[in-house]
């Protein structure tokens, strides 16, 4: 490799760089062998993403760089063929692009030392057209296991995956026990075309209650069970005083307002009036969150359990917690009536919202009551029965009157407004399946997401100030290449949308303002989410652009996220506040940790997803056969995807069954075009279906068109080339 020269580089000197490199290449790579430093590493950061926006580059799962479109040089592959004569073909065990991932032939050392499933982590090389892995490490198979359900034919058994792309059953060659109807773990075996699969554990009914979270808990591979050692440690931490030195807020009417179900509190807040003459009209508040790098301490057991999950996993019927529930559903919970430790952050805020001012301390807090949203709501609504009175006028009327100072500030800063709607489970005391329904959206929601992000940016901010390590949550403005797409989305609905602006929060905010009427704004809504980048962890601040802030840290909850917890300790450093600080080593591993957790989050997020579609399925199967009202949610070149209407879920609709006529695939319109008729499927639309399957061991839906209802009319505006401008009319 060429030994590039110093100073800052061009684009073509890095694309050169990263594609000689034997070894992955990240930001500190490149600055050490260009021999950059300081102003020089910054106009690095800005290069950088410019490449990327430009489409040159990409970042792998370890925020290395590769040429766009390529690998990294250094990942993890999945063994996906083996030949008759024991060649092996890999591909990426991740792969977010839109195009498919690429195959690469393993070089082995040994012909017929890898197996179909295994995973190797090995460095990849380009020839040509095509691609070489050079194994470098064989990794464990546990998370490559097949997850699916066992089913009779005759005198064979087969087993059907929970995957929704999982397209084929597979013969039986061992049921290890099982029977028919049973939800199993099994490891495919053999080679192609005549794989097997032979059952390693059976996990029981899929139908039971809490199968579906339990199907999402196995398929990813979500740790459960804690170490002996840390749940020991758990036991001892929860026993230790308090501590000296703490302020003492248990005077203050501080409140914990949760969802109805919630399973444990890291937060509580309290505001006044501020009595201060600078602050004439202001508000003082405290928001207080549980102090669990009081209890956890770096290094630990419980540490080592706690960075190994991440986060917690919600499901409708259990939490896989970060934290043994000694902590998490006890002794760090901010119960009502319980001495607790407490971190609090003291606010000052102005009269137009503005944060003032802000301090932290540890405290010791006796939280006065413990408050469903729907309760708290309806009591400022009036109803005299929902929360005591002397606890409304204490408590709740001061919340709200200060947090009409904050929401104020929030509509000047104009963040993302995507109000899109959560579902939510509905569970009887056995776990039975009751009901699935959009989750209402209080102003008691509002008021705690807006004293939560308060504090988040007082956090960051206050460990700015003292130079301390920060572990931010970055959401970078959306790449070029998906504004441009959505720039063509945009313009089959008649709406413009310049590339040259500034690109804002509030430019996105007015687009849908002006569909706030039309039967496309939620079509219209999810393609402005699709535009957005993915919030991570990581120690270099890029700025929250979803929600319109400079610098922006999660503090809130470190009950059920780690980033928090390293918040909590970076803080307890830089103020002194006593033991459970971070320590150096860790302040060094920033970056590592936050690509580590972010990753974990996005699988808690996966699982959580998967399990919700799961219920879904399971809620519509009784309605199979049934017409429902749905709305078009996906177009491919193979089909439409539609949601039910007020349930969610997630189904198709093959082309196929769109009846004789040949339909286009209008991909800048999102939308199939008959050739004949004209007839137009497009996102946004809302239309009668038959619902046909309802499978709730993998959360699918289909649906099919009702015989006899007439299509949806449309007219074409005009041609542009092949492709057609096509508006949907109301029916």
């Amino acid at each position: 490799m060429t030994k590039p020269r110093h100073g800052l580089p061009g684009k073509q000197q890095i694309l050169d760089f990263i594609a000689s490199a034997d070894t992955a290449v990240g930001k500190r790579e490149i600055a050490r062998a260009f021999g950059l430093s300081g102003a020089e590493k910054i106009a690095l950061k800005a290069l950088l993403k410019d490449m990327a926006d430009e489409g040159l580059i990409d970042h792998s799962p370890g925020r290395a760089f590769h040429q766009m479109g390529g690998l990294p040089k250094v990942t993890v592959l999945r063994v996906a063929d083996v030949g008759d004569d024991g060649a092996a073909w890999a591909v990426p065990e991740r792969w977010e692009a839109d195009a498919p991932p690429p195959r690469l032939r393993v070089k082995e050392r040994g012909r017929g030392a890898l197996g179909l499933g295994d995973r190797i982590l090995a460095r990849t090389e380009q020839l040509g057209t095509g691609w070489i892995a050079h194994p470098m490490k064989k990794l464990a198979r546990g998370s490559e296991l097949m997850l699916g359900v066992l089913h009779a034919e005759g005198n064979l058994l087969w087993l059907q995956g929970v995957e929704k792309k999982e397209r084929r059953d597979f013969p039986v060659s061992d049921a290890g026990g099982a029977a028919p109807g049973d939800l199993v773990l099994a490891e495919k075996t053999g080679r192609p075309p005549r794989l097997t699969a032979r059952v390693t554990e059976r996990l029981g009914d899929p139908f039971a209650p809490r199968s579906f979270s339990m199907i999402a808990i196995h398929k990813l591979g979500l740790p459960v069970d804690f170490a002996e050692e840390a749940l020991e440690e758990a036991e001892r931490v929860a026993r230790q005083p308090l501590g000296d030195g703490r302020e003492d807020l248990r005077h203050l009417p501080i409140v914990a307002i949760d969802p109805e179900d919630a399973r444990d509190h890291d937060d509580a807040v309290w505001a006044a009036p501020d009595d201060a003459e600078d602050n004439a009209g202001g508000w003082q508040a405290v928001v207080a969150i549980a102090d669990v790098s009081f209890y956890v301490r770096p290094g630990g057991a419980l540490d080592r359990d706690a960075r190994r999950r991440g986060n917690s996993v919600y499901f409708p019927d259990r939490v896989v917690p970060m934290l043994p529930e000694t902590l998490s559903a006890d002794i760090c919970s901010l119960k009502a009536g319980e001495d607790r430790a407490a971190l609090a952050c003291h606010l000052r805020i102005g009269k137009a919202g503005a944060i003032k001012a802000w301090r932290f301390t540890r405290a010791v807090v006796r939280i006065r009551a413990n408050i469903a949203y729907e309760a708290a709501q309806a009591a400022i609504d009036g109803a005299a029965d929902a929360v005591p009175p002397d606890l409304v006028e204490d408590a709740l009327k001061p919340l709200w009157a200060s947090w009409r100072a904050l929401d104020t500030a929030r509509r000047k800063r104009a963040p993302l407004n995507l109000d899109l709607p959560e579902r939510r489970v509905m569970l009887d005391e056995k776990g039975r399946l009751l009901s699935v329904a959009p989750r209402e959206r209080l102003d008691a929601h509002r008021l705690i997401e807006d004293f939560m992000i308060a504090a988040n940016v007082a956090a960051a901010k206050a460990l700015e100030a003292k130079k301390a390590p920060v572990m931010y949550r970055d959401h970078e403005p959306p790449a070029r290449e998906k504004l441009v797409a959505l720039k063509e989305y945009l313009k089959t609905h008649g709406l413009d949308f310049a590339l040259g602006q500034v690109i804002r929060p509030a430019t996105f905010n007015a687009i849908l303002d002006k569909v706030a009427e039309s039967d496309a704004r939620p079509e219209i809504m999810e393609q402005v989410l699709r535009s957005q980048t993915q919030a991570y962890y990581a120690p270099a601040n890029t700025g929250h652009f979803g929600l319109a802030l400079g610098s922006y840290a999660h503090f809130t909850s470190p009950i059920r996220r780690y980033a928090d917890l390293l918040v909590h300790r970076a803080l307890v450093g830089a103020y002194a506040l006593g033991p459970g600080a971070l320590p150096a080593e860790d302040a060094a591993q920033m970056e590592r940790i936050g690509e580590s957790i972010s990753m974990l989050e996005r699988r808690a997020m996966e699982a959580e997803r998967d399990t919700i579609d799961r219920y879904v399925a399971a809620y519509l199967a009784e309605r199979v056969g049934q017409v429902v009202q749905a709305r078009i949610t996906g177009v491919q070149s193979f089909g439409f995807f539609a949601t039910v209407e007020g349930v969610g879920g997630d189904g198709l609709v093959p082309a196929r069954d769109l009846g004789r006529e040949y339909f286009r695939h209008d991909e800048t319109a999102r939308a199939l075009v008959g050739e004949e008729t004209g007839t137009v499927y497009r996102g946004g639309m809302t239309l009668e279906l038959r619902l046909v399957e309802a499978n709730p061991i993998s959360g699918a839906l289909r649906f099919e068109l009702v015989e006899g209802r007439p299509p949806p009319r449309t007219r074409v505006l005009k041609r542009r080339g092949r492709r057609a401008n096509i508006r949907h009319q109301r029916r």
